[in-house]
């Protein structure tokens, strides 16, 4: 498999990066392998694409999505 050298990274960046990989229990290079393939298999066309057929789909079968606003309020006055 080959290797990526990323070099010249800001000190802040390079410490939230070290946090999040810690909080997520792995290494700095475990996480930014995690990071780096999750970002490069997402593709936003193809996603959108199945995002709208799933939505005909749904509207075929005659189903509308809920007005959630109501419920989002009392969950915020909790």
């Amino acid at each position: 498999m080959p290797d990526v050298l990323i070099r010249n990274i800001d000190e802040k960046t390079l410490e939230s990066l070290k946090k999040r990989a810690a909080e997520n229990k792995r290494s700095l290079q475990a996480e930014l392998k995690m990071i780096l393939e999750a970002y490069g298999k997402a593709d936003i066309k193809e996603t959108r694409s199945r995002v709208r057929e799933v939505l005909e789909e749904y509207r075929a079968e005659g189903r509308q999505f809920s007005d959630s606003v109501d419920e989002i309020r009392e969950l915020r006055n909790r």
